[in-house]
């Protein structure tokens, strides 16, 4: 491995640092770190939407990149109108859940709770996983012309999605702790916490469906289908 692969490498890496923070990833894992009343889940949830991004990237990647392929403009746009879709899910997801907490708080059992907290965790890292699937599925074109212009083969492109996923789940983890530290300071104050919950669903539902206008009108993504 040679020091221009090297640096090749290391400039991934930075760059899935800051893929990781583009505006639709945080918003949409925020509403994941929104519902999490400890820190380390809510930093773990970032941790496995990288993951999640990282292997969509990796498999669609790599088969493009062995058949020397290339997602089609409207199908690549497609998929990047199901992030937009999914935020406003997320969103709308986020303001409902609220509901459901006066509910939880009289569960008097501690089996019961417990049971229920450890399916709510692992709901909430499944889901934070099939956020980043999306998200890679949405960025996977755009990650193959870039990897087809900085490696030479196939074995170098994998190696350097796998580190630009690092940078992303690296990424990730750290946005998601600063974004999980407000809703976890205010846990017991149910009013505080609730408004922050609220605010957090209400920009990724309007962010959700301006990225839909944005693609679908603007830059005309119903029309290439219609």
């Amino acid at each position: 491995m040679d020091v221009s692969f090297l640096s090749i490498l290391a400039l991934g890496f930075v760059l899935g640092i800051k893929h990781a923070i583009e505006p639709d990833h945080v918003i949409a894992v925020s509403t994941i770190a929104s519902q999490s009343k400890k820190l380390f889940r809510s930093s773990l949830a970032g941790v496995f939407w990288g993951i999640g991004h990282t292997a969509t990237l990796l498999i669609v990647g790599i088969i493009l990149l062995i058949l020397k392929g290339r997602i089609p403009e409207k199908w690549a746009m497609s998929f990047e109108f199901l992030v937009g879709i999914m935020l406003v899910y997320l969103g709308i997801s986020t303001i409902t859940s609220l509901k459901k907490i006066h509910v939880h708080q009289h569960e008097h059992d501690s089996d019961t709770r417990n049971k229920h907290g450890n399916q709510q965790r692992n709901l909430s890292y499944i889901k934070s996983m099939v956020i980043g699937l999306v998200h890679g599925l949405a960025g996977s074109g755009a990650m193959v012309l870039l990897t087809m212009s900085t490696v030479k083969s196939v074995l170098e492109a994998a190696v350097y999605i796998v580190i630009f996923g690092f940078g992303t789940v690296f990424g990730m983890l750290f946005f998601t702790t600063i974004l999980g530290i407000p809703f976890i300071f205010s846990a017991k104050r149910l009013r505080l916490n609730k408004t922050l919950t609220q605010i957090t669903g209400v920009i990724s539902t309007v962010f959700g469906i301006y990225y839909m206008y944005n693609l679908g009108i603007a830059e005309g993504l119903f029309k290439m289908w219609l």
